[in-house]
């Protein structure tokens, strides 16, 4: 697509804006560039919170580590030039004036919080890299027409919880669910610094936000089995999970006989072979997962008699993922009656699918044209803060390749080079949107 073809198609947009202007600055900041080095330093200085002697990332939200992550993060923003708070809901912002006054910021930014064990460049990548494009602007005096934020959101991993404050769709019973550090996530908002009994004022409105950016590593194998440089993401798949319960009976494991057991075990194992085939007969690229099970009461000697479990549902259309899950249930439901067992669900966790704006998708083609790299459309399976944002905001998403599409686990692996050259179209991504978006 043209400068011309962009400027037909965001014609609303350019009601304020002087075409041959920001043709202009399109041009003048064509061979702007991070400072690769510098994102790389302060990566390896992050990898160096939370590590475990395994090599993985223990940066659970709302732990002692998270706490750390988040105190360099912020002295980096300082560095950066960014006025910092947190705001009511925990979430990190560091803003940068903008040079037209009355027009809504451009929101850039991730998450730093990682999974049990997990690797060094999930969110963090896009989290060093938005204050790398921040710093650049700043180092090199170049105003944008938006307010710049940087943002970094708390709580990604267990299910969005800082950017769905930002969105409004954080629930006051959703403060009381447990995270994995052991705190509510209440009680976590309190330990980071944010307030949850003031959460409505961490809510953005729609026209707030002129369009949020999130760079992210893949987390899959598509564009190294490609051999393409960059991802631009169609839409992120909806992500809903629920905590499955089901109760036998405990008993002797000696003096039971075989045929009078209620082994909540038993039921669990039949359940997750079922979500596996239910899923897999399912025409489409859904997935489901059951990730996490706890048995009860945990002795050699004894009869499980009760299972707690996760279940996790993912695909981009909402009404595929509520039909996977009634059939799952009562595949379960039929599964725990054949011992005189019971199998209940709790829902804890809904997000949505959300599609990227369609203009955003062209200029980060475009701003990965003009770096000399090759680039092509994909889908998101994995959650990511742009999720909830799309609720209020047009969103966007840059992928860069994962090694092997390993992620989640000490093993994650992004390129050097492919860091780099994400930044840089993230940055350059952010000039077109700076000039084109009302």
């Amino acid at each position: 697509m043209s400068y011309s073809d962009i400027s037909t198609s965001l014609s609303p947009a350019l009601e304020k804006v002087d075409r041959f202007a920001v043709a202009s600055v399109l041009s003048a900041n064509r061979g702007l560039l991070v400072d690769g080095s510098r994102i790389m330093d302060r990566l390896q200085a992050m990898a160096q919170i939370g590590r475990s002697e395994q090599g993985g990332i223990n940066r659970i939200a709302y732990s002692s580590f998270d706490l750390e992550g988040r105190r360099y993060v912020i002295d980096l923003m300082h560095d950066a030039e960014l006025e910092t708070s947190i705001d009511a809901a925990g979430n990190i912002i560091g803003k940068r004036a903008g040079a037209e006054p009355g027009l809504p910021a451009i929101l850039i930014g991730s998450h730093i919080d990682s999974v049990p064990e997990g690797g060094i460049y999930d969110g963090t990548v896009g989290v060093l890299s938005a204050i790398e494009v921040a710093q650049i602007l700043a180092e090199r005096k170049l105003s944008t027409r938006h307010p710049l934020e940087v943002i970094v959101f708390q709580n990604e991993e267990e299910g969005l919880f800082g950017s769905r404050a930002v969105s409004g769709d954080l629930s006051p019973s959703d403060l009381n669910l447990p995270s994995q550090s052991g705190k509510t996530i209440r009680e976590g908002i309190e330990y980071l610094g944010g307030n949850p009994e003031k959460l409505a004022t961490a809510r953005r409105r729609v026209g707030e936000i002129a369009v949020y950016l999130e760079y992210h590593i893949e987390q899959g194998p598509v564009l190294e089995s490609e051999g393409v440089d960059i991802g631009v993401v169609e839409g992120i798949v909806g992500v809903n999970r629920w905590e499955v319960t089901i109760e036998g009976f405990s008993n002797h494991a000696g003096t039971t006989p075989m045929n009078g057991r209620k082994d909540a075990l038993i039921v669990a194992a039949k359940f997750i072979d079922a979500v596996n085939c239910i899923v897999r007969a399912t025409p489409g690229l859904q997935v489901g997962t059951v990730g996490r099970i706890r048995v009860l009461p945990g002795a050699p000697n004894v009869i499980p008699g009760k299972v707690i479990l996760s279940l996790d549902l993912r695909d981009l259309e909402s009404d595929k993922i509520e039909r996977l899950y009634q059939e799952i249930a009562d595949e379960g439901n039929r599964i725990a009656a054949t011992i005189g067992a019971t199998i209940t669900f709790k829902q804890t966790s809904v997000q949505g699918p959300a599609l990227t704006e369609p203009r955003v998708r062209q200029l980060i083609f475009d701003a990965a044209n003009e770096l000399g790299l090759t680039s092509m459309m994909l889908r998101s399976g994995a959650g990511h803060d742009a999720q909830a944002i799309a609720r209020i905001a047009p969103i966007g998403m840059i992928f860069i390749p994962s090694q092997d599409g390993i992620s989640h686990t000490p093993r994650e692996y992004s390129r050097r080079v492919d860091i780099i050259n994400g930044a840089n179209v993230y940055l350059h991504t952010l000039l077109k949107l700076d000039a084109l978006f009302s």
